[in-house]
This record gives structure tokens, sequence and C-alpha cells, in this order.
């Protein structure tokens, strides 16, 4: 569990003292590494229940200049059977060489592949249609995932906040300047914002200028049947403030 003692204010003068101690060796090696090492020197245990971390706020720390994008939610997209109707007409063969070269060649679409051998693992932004032919747009109060064989496939503004407020509610984001030195990494966290109330008006901006990306993992279970494999909103972690409505550095 995450420390009871910790209120807000207790937060925010361990932050102030974590600041002052300028680069701090990663208790972790990998990705992971500054999410734990924050929490350690907050004296926050490590869980994986979810809830806020301290007070009313979750805990979130993220590399300044990070060029790896996070995963924002997961969601299928509406209405029911969309995905599959994706995987149909967009999907191309399996590819059953998962090295990496092989793994990110552009795909190109195989309508005449049956459902059951296809896979579709591609990204969608909106700036143009990628290799099969997939974009997103924005209509009112829905997110498209547009193309020309009419295939129906959106979200609502409804359902991405639903989504996006049942992992980020009300979010403390840590920001830390990195290096490494000798093989490790360090961090000193510098930066404090508290970001509350999700606005579709600065998610479609997002969207719209290509920072906020669809990441379609289509494929199928053994018996043929279509499988989500984490069909999600992904941005990169400088841009994540912008999705909120209210924007509040303390630090």
């Amino acid at each position: 569990m995450a420390s009871a003692k910790l209120d807000y204010e207790t937060f925010l003068q361990r932050m102030r003292q974590i600041k002052e101690m300028g680069f701090v060796k990663s208790h972790r090696t990998g990705d992971t590494g500054i999410g734990k090492t924050l929490e350690d020197l907050l004296g926050i245990k490590e869980n994986n229940i979810s809830g806020p971390d301290f007070s009313t706020y979750e805990l979130k720390a993220a590399r300044r200049d990070s060029i790896s994008m996070l995963t924002l939610f997961t969601k299928v997209p509406f209405p029911k059977g969309a995905n599959r109707e994706l995987l149909r007409a967009f999907g191309y063969r399996e590819r059953k060489d998962k090295t990496a070269a092989n793994r990110d060649r552009v795909p190109l679409a195989e309508p005449n592949v049956p459902l059951r051998e296809k896979e579709l693992h591609v990204t969608v932004d909106s700036l143009k249609p990628n290799s099969v032919g997939l974009q997103l747009k924005i209509e009112n109060d829905r997110v498209h995932i547009h193309n020309k064989e009419g295939v129906e496939a959106w979200y609502t503004n409804e359902v991405l906040k639903e989504a996006f407020e049942k992992k980020y509610h009300s979010l403390a984001y840590v920001l830390a300047d990195s290096k490494r030195e000798h093989g490790d990494e360090y961090f000193w966290f510098n930066e404090v914002r508290l970001l509350t109330a999700f606005s579709f008006d600065r998610f479609s901006q997002l969207v719209s200028s290509g920072d906020l990306k669809l990441d379609l993992r289509l494929g199928h279970y053994p018996d043929g049947r279509p499988h989500d494999h984490g069909t999600g909103f992904r941005i990169l972690p400088k841009h994540l403030p912008e999705c909120f409505e209210k924007i509040e550095r303390v630090l």
C-alpha cells in the first residue's frame, strides 16, 4: 500500500528536498527505474493496486526528453465488431518471423488473406493515411479511424473521458532530467505539475497535430477468432499534461 502518512503538503516538502539532492542514481535498471527511484525517495511502497498514491493524486514520473511513447489507455473502438472489420479489410498475413527487422517492416493490406491468418499491427495518426490507408480524423465529438473502405470505427468524447480518467484522474506529474555515467542512469527530479480534468478539446488538438497516435494491435486466437492485443492511444511524455484542462506547476 501507499504510505498513509504522505499527504499533499508532506509530498511537496519531500519533493523540494529531492530536487535539492540533484542527480540520484536509479534504484532499478530499465524503463521502470524512474518510477521506482521516486517512490523510494518519497517513501511510497511499490504496489499494483489501483487508487491514489498519496492524498487524492496518482503519481507519475517521466524523463523530460524521453522519445519513448507511453500508452494513455487501451480501448477498442465502436461500434461492436469494428476491430473485426478493420482486421478483415486492412489486415495482412501474420508474420511468423518475429525478429525486429521483419516486425518493423511497413505492412500493406492483404484483403484476400483469410481472416484467421491475419494480423494488423499499425500506428494511425491524423497527418496522413498509413501504409494500409487508415487515418485519424476529428468530427464533432468523435475521433474516427477514417478509411476509404467504409469501415466504421470511432471513439466518442464520453468514452475517451471515461477511459482516460480511469487511469489518470488527478495526477501529480514529476519530470526529471536524466543522464548516464559508466552504464548507470541518474535522475534529477526538478519539476512537479498537478494535472486534473480531462479535456476533449485538448485531446482533439493533440490528435490533429499528430502528437497523439493510435496503435492498432489486432491478431487472432488459435481457433481463428479475432483478438485485440491492446489497441491504445499513445503519446510522448512531454505532451501528457496537454490532455488536461487544469495544469498547475507547483515546483
